[in-house]
């Protein structure tokens, strides 16, 4: 598998984290924790095919029989949980959406299990793994930056509505997971 091959899984594998870093950062008002999504992000897709490569087959049937409900349920419930406080609290209320170390290391795993599946089909092919999941994310890493950095503009013009977006992209991207 040659390199412009690897980039594009790589960005195929970005998109579910490059949403949820836009529908963060339109909302988060903690600088620290809008310019570690980027870094945390990466770092999750570029681990998650070095476990599947080392796992090999061995795990492959159960992980990819599951995966999908573990990204829903979890992006449903966080964006759940964003669409409620967003609902619940009043235009003028100006509080922010606080993101944590603790939430964006969960975010990161989530959006990253399929890169599991991808590591898996990697050992099978005899791919080079730590050029391909070093590709992976640094792709990531860059397309999760300059999400970050469409997020904040986004929120800027949103204002509060950004939450209800934000929360519904989470959501929509969990659905989308089961499928």
């Amino acid at each position: 598998m040659g390199i412009a091959e690897i980039i594009l899984v790589g960005l195929g594998l970005s998109m579910d984290a490059v949403a949820v870093a836009v529908s963060n950062s339109m909302v988060c008002s903690r600088q620290k924790a809008r310019w570690l999504m980027p870094v945390f992000f990466g770092l999750f897709q570029g681990l998650m095919p070095l476990l599947g490569y080392c796992a090999g087959s061995l795990f492959a049937n159960i992980i990819s029989n599951y995966a999908g409900v573990v990204v829903c349920v979890i992006l449903v419930f966080i964006g759940g949980k964003m669409l409620l406080e967003a609902l619940l609290h009043k235009d003028d209320d100006k509080k922010a959406v606080v993101l944590t170390l603790k939430l964006i290391l969960v975010q990161a795993l989530a959006t990253s299990i399929d890169a599991f599946a991808v590591g898996v089909g990697f050992s099978a092919l005899g791919a080079g793994i730590v050029t391909a999941a070093s590709i992976i994310a640094l792709t990531t890493f860059a397309c999760s930056l300059a999400a970050v950095l469409v997020g904040c503009k986004c929120g800027d013009l949103l204002g509060n509505k950004a939450e209800i977006f934000g929360g519904v992209i989470l959501i929509l991207i969990g659905i989308k997971a089961l499928f």
